[in-house]
């Protein structure tokens, strides 16, 4: 049995019916590279059965101490049943990218269940219609809570559901696993009786830590050394949340990434990508005519976990506030505006202390947290706190060689995130094999044409392409991410598709024909 720690815990804490709070992905495989060329639902059962013993969380569940009067603690699931995590659908006829993306966010807008390990897996079948896919390809969308791993151990964890090659042999365990009794009320409120008599010691040591650090901050502030976004714009995005979601997502080349990064030198690819999606919020925004004048702000996560700790679970994370640039309209001048706040960005979080927050997380009131949460949203305080951020940007870290699951090699992936009260888009980025996605997770009220979105970021990496190392390519039409104005479906006419405005050399908008 181990406690959570407040970190950890504070993603049960804000979890509401609306917000779930889980993580996960949505990777397609070509199931030909498999022994025989085809993979069957056992065979999948088989694969995960042998595999439980290399990520801890598949097989921990949650006990609450009484009252919530402090954080819980994870104890190996008595019940555990695999085939209630694992599970199999089909997509009907004809299979294409769109059902892929409807399904997709019906699926990670349902809460975990807490009574069980905090983990689903649904294998996809019947993608036939998916442009780039091979035909009888299939898709696994994971769904992991936050509060058992974060991006880096997330990781870790898919790690262990894949291999380098279609036939790799799985390690066998070095220990035999053994279910735990579920803990009584008693036992939880008397370790609560020890954590509690702790507490103001260890506040101590927090405050002690942390003066040294906040004095920098209020000095680098006063002296203009470091740069706070005292100003984060209102958007549509800054609402109340609904319990429908939206998804969609596309690829990039991973070399032309890079290519763009080193003809800028000291930008990142991160620069790059963020720099990307600053373009497409600029156009979303402007072709609603609800573009604001100052630039909208990112949360950016930063993983502060050691070397040694990136094979645990839980989270070891910071988080930066990032303007994206959406007030600059060429793309050039807002990849450099874009570097130049990332490097005031990082060095304010870093003079706060990269742990500041996860220790500070630990002191969290266990008894009224969720209560909070759950008045934030339900008393629309949303709508009349200041916004603290538009939208989470984070960079999951990915490989660069091909990875097999189930024998069958995984020919894209995708992330998927949590959007809350007052922060409703959540954009992944993940790299895999040279290649990079960009993913968007909304709200469905919020945006409900992702496609046109997807659009957007690719009109905008495709003016920055344009402008640091070529030509921009002429855009392929795509089937899957043709959108009909929602208003067809009542009208029975076809509305006019959008278009994505484009940025002219001076910086006026103009429409594509």
């Amino acid at each position: 049995m181990q406690q959570l720690s407040g970190l950890d815990s504070s993603f049960l804490y804000l979890e509401t019916g609306t917000t779930p709070m889980h993580i996960g992905s949505l990777a397609i495989y070509d199931q030909r590279t498999a022994p025989g060329g085809q993979v069957t639902f056992k065979d999948i059962l088989q694969f995960f059965e042998k595999r439980l013993h290399k990520a801890r969380a598949f097989r921990q569940r949650i006990a609450r101490v009484p009252l919530s009067l402090d954080h819980p603690y994870w104890i190996e699931d008595p019940d555990f049943d695999l085939e209630f995590h694992v599970r199999h659908i089909a997509l009907p006829n004809p299979g294409d990218w769109r059902q892929l993306c409807i399904q997709t966010a019906r699926l990670h807008a349902r809460p975990l269940d807490r009574s069980k390990p905090l983990w689903e897996a649904y294998v996809i079948e019947g993608l036939d219609n998916v442009e780039g896919v091979p035909k009888g390809s299939f898709a696994l969308l994971t769904k992991i809570h936050h509060a058992a791993i974060d991006g880096v151990s997330g990781a870790e964890m898919a790690a262990a559901i894949h291999d380098l090659s279609p036939d790799a042999e799985v390690d066998e365990p070095d220990y035999k696993w053994e279910p735990e009794r579920i803990p009584t009320g008693i036992e939880l409120l008397s370790k609560t009786a020890i954590n509690t008599a702790a507490a103001p010691l260890k506040f101590g040591k927090l405050l002690y830590r942390s003066a040294p650090a906040l004095a920098k901050v209020v000095a680098g502030i006063s002296s203009r050394q470091l740069k706070v976004p005292l100003r984060v714009p209102r958007t549509r995005f800054n609402g109340k949340v609904s319990a429908h979601r939206v998804f969609d997502g596309r690829s990039f080349d991973l070399n032309e990434v890079k290519a763009i990064k080193n003809s800028q030198p000291g930008t990142t690819v991160n620069d790059v990508i963020v720099s990307v999606c600053g373009g497409a919020l600029r156009k979303y925004l402007e072709s609603r005519h609800e573009l604001p004048d100052e630039s909208l702000v990112a949360m950016a996560p930063i993983s502060v976990r050691p070397e040694e700790k990136r094979a645990s679970a839980g989270n070891l994370v910071s988080a930066m506030s990032l303007p994206v640039c959406s007030d600059i309209a060429d793309p050039l001048d807002r990849l450099l505006a874009v570097s130049r706040e990332s490097v005031q960005a990082k060095k304010l979080a870093y003079t706060m202390g990269p742990e500041l927050a996860a220790s500070a997380a630990e002191f969290l009131p266990s008894t009224i947290s969720g209560l909070l949460a759950r008045t934030y949203g339900a008393s629309g305080l949303v709508n009349r706190v200041p916004p603290l951020v538009n939208t989470v940007i984070t960079n999951i870290p990915g490989v660069n060689v091909p990875l097999y699951s189930m024998g069958s090699k995984m020919v894209a992936s995708y992330g998927l995130g949590p959007i809350y009260h007052g922060v409703g888009l959540f954009q992944p980025v993940f790299s895999y094999n040279n290649t990079i996605t960009i993913s968007a997770i909304a709200d469905r009220k919020m945006m409900p044409d992702p496609a046109f979105y997807i659009e957007c970021l690719q009109s905008a990496y495709d003016e920055l392409k344009a402008a640091t190392i070529g030509k921009a390519l002429p855009a392929k039409k795509k089937k899957r991410v043709k959108k009909k104005a929602a208003k067809k479906a009542a009208s029975g006419k076809a509305a006019p598709e959008k278009t994505v405005p484009q940025e002219s050399g001076n910086g006026a908008v103009q429409a594509n024909a």
